[in-house]
Formats: C-alpha cells, sequence, structure tokens
C-alpha cells in the first residue's frame, strides 16, 4: 500500500528548516535541466533560497542547535554502552559546521558579488520577466556545454553547502527524536497532548484513498483532522470514517 508522510512544524524555526530543505531538493532536481526552459526553474528556486536566506537568521538557529546536540553528546559519552566511534564521528562533525559557522557572517552573502548572478536576478522577480530579449546573456550561458553550465552551478552552489549540511544533519536529529506509533482517528479526527518537548509532527498514512492530514494546535495540544480531496470541487470535505494511521512527535 502506497504510503506519504506529512510533517507539520510547531515552531517557526523548524518551518524555516523545512522550506531550505525543500528548495534544496528542488533545487538539485532543477540543475539536471536538459534544456533552456527547464534551466529558468534552476534559477527560480535558487533566488528564492537566497531570499530566504537574506531574510532569516538561520545562523544563529544552526550555532544554538549545534551547541545543544554538542552537550547531548557529551552527555551521552559516559553511558557505558554507547558506541565510541559512532559518537566521536558525530562529534567531529558538528565541531567542524559551528567552527565554519563562526567564521561566516552571513550565509550566502558572497553571492551578491557574482557579477551573472546579480544581472539576471531582479528580473526573475518579475512575472515573465526572464526572456531571452530581456537576459540575452543568460540565454548565452544557457546554450554553452553542459559541462560549462554545471561547473558554473557547482561554483554557486559552492557558497550554500554549509547551509545544506546543517539544514541535512538537524532535520536528521530532529526526526530521529520520534518513533512512530499507530493510532487511529475516530470519525477523521485524532486529538493528542505534548507531553515532552515536541518541534515536528509526522503522520503516516496511506496515500491511496485520497485523504490528508490537516494538523492544528499548539505546544500543549493538537488535533488532526483527515479531509478528503475534491479537486473538482476546489475544496475539501471532513473524512467521516475512522482511519488508522501513524504518527511521530520529534
Amino acid at each position: 500500500m502506497p504510503v506519504a508522510v506529512y510533517e507539520f512544524p510547531l515552531c517557526e524555526k523548524v518551518r524555516n528548516y523545512l522550506r531550505l530543505e525543500q528548495l534544496f531538493k528542488q533545487l538539485d532536481h532543477a540543475a539536471t535541466f536538459d534544456n533552456e526552459f527547464e534551466s529558468l526553474h534552476f534559477f527560480d528556486v535558487f533566488f528564492t533560497l537566497l531570499d530566504l536566506l537574506e531574510r532569516l537568521d538561520v545562523r544563529t538557529d544552526f550555532i544554538r542547535d549545534i551547541d545543544v546536540h554538542e552537550k547531548n553528546l557529551v552527555h551521552w559519552s559516559s553511558h557505558p554502552n554507547i558506541d565510541t566511534g559512532a559518537l566521536e564521528v558525530a562529534l567531529k562533525k558538528l565541531h567542524s559546521l559551528l567552527s565554519e559557522l563562526k567564521r561566516t557572517n552571513k550565509l550566502g552573502s558572497n553571492l551578491k558579488d557574482d557579477r551573472f548572478l546579480s544581472s539576471i536576478r531582479q528580473r526573475f522577480s518579475i512575472p515573465g520577466g526572464a526572456t531571452s530579449f530581456d537576459l540575452p546573456h543568460l540565454f548565452c550561458w544557457l546554450k554553452q556545454s553542459k559541462d560549462v553550465r554545471n561547473a558554473d552551478i557547482a561554483a554557486w552552489e559552492k557558497h550554500l553547502i554549509i547551509v545544506r549540511e546543517n539544514i541535512t544533519l538537524l532535520m536528521q536529529y530532529l526526526r530521529e527524536r520520534g518513533r512512530y506509533a499507530e493510532v487511529a482517528a475516530t470519525n477523521g479526527f485524532y486529538q493528542g497532548i505534548v507531553t515532552d518537548k515536541v518541534d515536528l509532527i509526522r503522520v503516516r498514512c496511506s496515500n491511496s484513498q485520497g485523504y490528508f492530514p490537516v494538523l492544528s494546535g499548539n505546544k500543549y495540544r493538537y488535533g488532526i483532522r483527515f479531509m478528503q480531496l475534491v479537486p473538482d470541487q476546489g475544496s475539501a470535505g471532513g473524512v467521516k470514517s475512522d482511519i488508522k494511521f501513524e504518527i511521530a512527535c520529534c
């Protein structure tokens, strides 16, 4: 049975982490473009990512989270059954990321000095603005060999490696905090109480019945309502039957 995982952040920090994570996934896909029209999506995603980094202070959040994880790992080092080899690798990775963050003032800021990117970025904020008559130099670049384009893309993305690595590791740690448990939504509704610090709720359910979960709540309690997808009506109606699904509080 095909399943889908829905993730619901309970704080603004995790919302931003998820946004960045999704943009990096889109960037990876868009970077493999084979024609000029697909390539425009790469720049759309890339500039959206830069806009988000300029608005947010994720560097501070990264440093705080890494510091917490580092202290937790040091605490676990005294456990008799701990895998010391894996612990040392994890600590080394955290130290490396933290050192790099402290050497960096503003994430992705170096890309502002790239003349090519700066010359086309503003046009991508205008609907239909990235045309061959508006940006002939961009379309000249699109006609270059794939090796040339890939080298430029790699050089641009290199400035964002530190962001990608932090997002990947911190989201991994966050997701590992929760374990899936099977529960049931009575008449399509499930209510839970947050007993520990929870920043992310993950719902794993069937993807073949045409329903999806919607979460509402706060740091103390939450509710999950399953809705039936009705595309032709432009809306969704609540599911009235009982639904078994899995939930993880992270």
